[in-house]
């Protein structure tokens, strides 16, 4: 009987934590590494030939959203994921997660993005959202955060969000998720994540001129709360808020040379793919949806004229902004806001308006509004991990999904070791895997040791590449050969096998 299942040989092995690579073998029994060291091929039942291939851990997406846009249980084999090298990802993220749902009414945070009136749901806790997973498969590791709009829509009493958030840890989220800034419940939430070393997790108030204070009071709840802290996606939106890059990332440098426990990750494109509700003022996005979609109806209304005030005042590129998807006027998609304008000569501040209120707040839009420079030094920072911002799909969705969803970690390889050469290989592996399993507190998975579990993909470094663009979103990455999720195989020469390996990870 063979000692092993698998056998990984001959190839180059990055552990994952940043070292130099070694020329060694995996054996793998079950869903564990049993063995890094030369091993006899006789003792494998299955032998992978790594030789002139780099073998290091799965890649794990901290910012992900393929359980808010339900794909999760749409496409569950996620394979858009998978073929970029993804093992593992995260949800629950930006203030807004599909559980814990008591009451119900916590799914409406995620209405910007689902149909919630098609989706049935048929489990209140996380606990029994894990159940319903499990019985749908699982295309690769799904953990999740609580979000904080999902807790304030189920519950306006601070004490029982508390309790929510506390219950769902206890059964296995890894800690909050926020995108807005409401500090006095916000840190009474902090206890229960502080007892159980969770994380809290931030999508930034304001990613254009208000962005240093935005930062400013992050920094300021990680310290006053003392619990680790992360922002998700981080960026600086616009030109005009440009110069403020430079003080961000010192703020930020600066409260971790003082011992405030604070990460961020980032995706590697210079247009932003979000929801057309996000360039709403701060005021409008606090409302509840009913009252919103009555200024939105109500022309007549001051506030509706406010709100187009705000939107000139933010002196928005219009000729790029891309309309993706919206829920139920399509006409649009894959045009600018500025082309549509054009074509019904309606002022593009009342098309954004007026395709909000037609579609229920639900248009997803592009924006080229990031510095490629700064993504460059955002890659230099040892803090920063990579991650997608995406959703896990197939070639059938019915939608533009943004190309991150399809290549976002290849095009890291490809712009900060292969073409920018600002990182070296292991350096680039680690910031796709060690270092987001250790900001999330992954015990077992990220690395390659003995005893880990066998999230591994094997990869030609010349091949990995990304293809997806914004014309073309559908087009997988390619020189990803192998993936290996708990030691089961689920991809090989780039093909899925059709198996369904992953699992829930719960925070223990």
């Amino acid at each position: 009987m063979a000692s092993y299942d698998i056998i990984i040989k001959n190839g180059t092995v990055f552990d994952g934590k940043g070292n130099k690579p070694q020329k060694i073998d995996i054996g793998i029994r079950g869903d564990e590494i049993k063995k890094i060291d030369i091993i006899d091929p006789r003792d494998g039942a299955e032998i992978i030939d790594a030789a002139d291939k780099y073998v290091c851990p799965g890649f794990i997406d901290l910012t992900n959203h393929s359980d808010t846009h339900w794909t999760l249980f749409a496409y569950p084999r996620q394979e858009s994921l998978i073929k970029q090298g993804i093992t593992t990802i995260l949800g629950g993220n930006c203030g807004s997660s599909i559980a814990p749902l008591v009451k119900g009414s916590g799914i409406k945070s995620i209405s910007k993005w689902s149909d919630i009136s098609k989706i049935n749901i048929n489990w209140q806790s996380l606990e029994e959202l894990f159940d319903e997973l499990e019985k749908h498969k699982l295309g690769l590791n799904f953990a999740t955060l609580v979000g904080f709009n999902t807790l304030r829509y189920e519950t306006e009493d601070p004490k029982e969000m508390k309790f929510l958030l506390d219950s769902s840890m206890k059964q296995g989220a890894f800690g909050l998720s926020t995108n807005s800034k409401d500090v006095e419940t916000m840190e009474m939430l902090y206890e229960p994540i502080k007892k159980r070393n969770g994380i809290t997790k931030h999508h930034l108030e304001d990613e254009g001129a208000n962005v240093l204070p935005s930062i400013s009071s992050i920094i300021d709840l990680a310290r006053n709360t003392e619990t680790k802290t992360h922002i998700s996606h981080i960026k600086i939106l616009g030109r005009g808020s440009w110069k403020f890059f430079g003080d961000a990332l010192k703020m930020i440098r600066n409260a971790r040379e003082e011992g405030t426990v604070i990460t961020s990750d980032f995706f590697p494109y210079e247009r932003t793919g979000s929801n057309l509700y996000s360039l709403m003022p701060n005021w409008l996005r606090k409302m509840d949806e009913s009252e919103v979609m009555g200024i939105l109806h109500f022309k007549k209304d001051k506030r509706w004229q406010d709100i187009i005030e705000y939107l000139k005042n933010l002196t928005l590129h219009y000729d790029k902004i891309i309309i993706a998807s919206s829920l139920f006027r399509t006409g649009g998609s894959g045009k600018t806001i500025l082309e549509v304008s054009q074509k019904m000569e309606v002022p593009p501040e009342e098309i954004v308006l007026d395709l909000l209120a037609e579609n229920n707040l639900s248009v997803s839009i592009f924006s080229q509004v990031i510095n490629p420079e700064h993504l460059l030094e955002l890659a230099k920072e040892d803090y920063m991990a990579f991650s997608t911002d995406g959703v896990g799909y197939d070639l059938s969705a019915p939608t533009i999904p943004h190309p991150r969803s399809f290549g976002a970690f290849p095009r890291a390889f490809r712009l900060f070791v292969k073409e920018n050469k600002i990182l070296d290989w292991q350096t680039a592996i680690h910031k796709s895997t060690g270092l987001p399993a250790s900001i999330l507190g992954i015990n077992d998975r990220g690395t390659l040791e003995k005893g880990r579990k066998a999230d591994i993909i094997i990869f030609d470094p010349e091949e990995i590449n990304d293809y997806a663009t914004y014309e073309n979103p559908f087009r997988f990455s390619e020189g990803i050969e192998y993936v290996l999720i708990n030691g089961i195989i689920v991809l090989i020469n780039s093909g899925l096998t059709g198996k369904f390996a992953g699992r829930i990870i719960k925070k223990k």
